[in-house]
């Protein structure tokens, strides 16, 4: 049916792209538990008869992540989760690690709301970690984790290197999903991160660095250790 020219947007359908938001976030959802591991394959009919959507639904949900990266859709293979690869890996880590660094270097002179920035970070992210998981979910533990390192970016006081890390943490945000499922360290890392902070306020920026290079480093390894992955 034409729109009038008095509802020129009659033709629009909210119910319909809000099905497929709904889709895409539960997929989100999954992936980000470890609940679909990398590598799943994702059918449409069988995911169109679990969620109860049709098939047209499912495809343009599943187009959404192949767009973010979530899932990689290849000729007469389908759709299925992404498995990052080595050199990604190793790209986004070196990036993470100049970025960070350049935050903690800019602790001494960066503004004190920027600073309890990070210290809130801290916190939430202990908070959601507890002493076995604090019972969050796996999506929510990636998500302060990744928080509190943006946390450090956002020292430098640069919105373009801000922007960067958001971009390259979304890169990460698959395959950390994957290790803390394996690993469920979560109260390991929350002490990790409260010794990065507490070296941040004793002033020892070079202690810092050290430490955060560290514990950069071991990040990479794990990732690639339990993707099983060439490291």
């Amino acid at each position: 049916m034409n729109a009038s020219p008095a509802d020129p947007f009659a033709s629009l359908h909210l119910e319909h792209s809000s099905t497929v938001d709904r889709v895409a976030e539960e997929l989100r959802r999954a992936i980000f538990e470890g609940e679909l591991e990398s590598g799943t394959p994702l059918r449409e009919v069988a995911l169109a008869g679990s969620l109860q959507v049709s098939r047209p639904t499912v495809r343009e949900a599943l187009g959404a992540l192949v767009a973010e990266g979530l899932l990689t859709r290849e000729p007469n293979r389908g759709v299925s989760v992404t498995t990052p690869d080595p050199e990604s890996i190793h790209d986004v880590c070196r990036a993470r690690f100049v970025l960070e660094i350049a935050g903690v270097r800019s602790w001494n002179d960066a503004p004190e709301p920027s600073r309890q920035a990070v210290r809130d970070a801290l916190a939430e992210f202990a908070a959601a970690a507890g002493t076995s998981g604090g019972g969050a979910s796996y999506q929510t533990l990636n998500e302060r984790h990744l928080a509190f390192h943006l946390s450090l970016v956002g020292l430098a006081g640069s919105p373009r290197l801000q922007a960067m890390a958001e971009t390259l943490y979304a890169e990460l945000r698959l395959a950390l999903a994957q290790v803390d499922r394996a690993r469920q360290n979560a109260p390991d890392q929350a002490g990790s991160h409260t010794l990065l902070v507490r070296l941040l306020e004793s002033g020892d920026v070079e202690a810092t660095v050290a430490e955060l290079e560290r514990h950069l480093a071991g990040a990479e390894v794990a990732i690639l250790e339990r993707l099983a992955l060439p490291g």
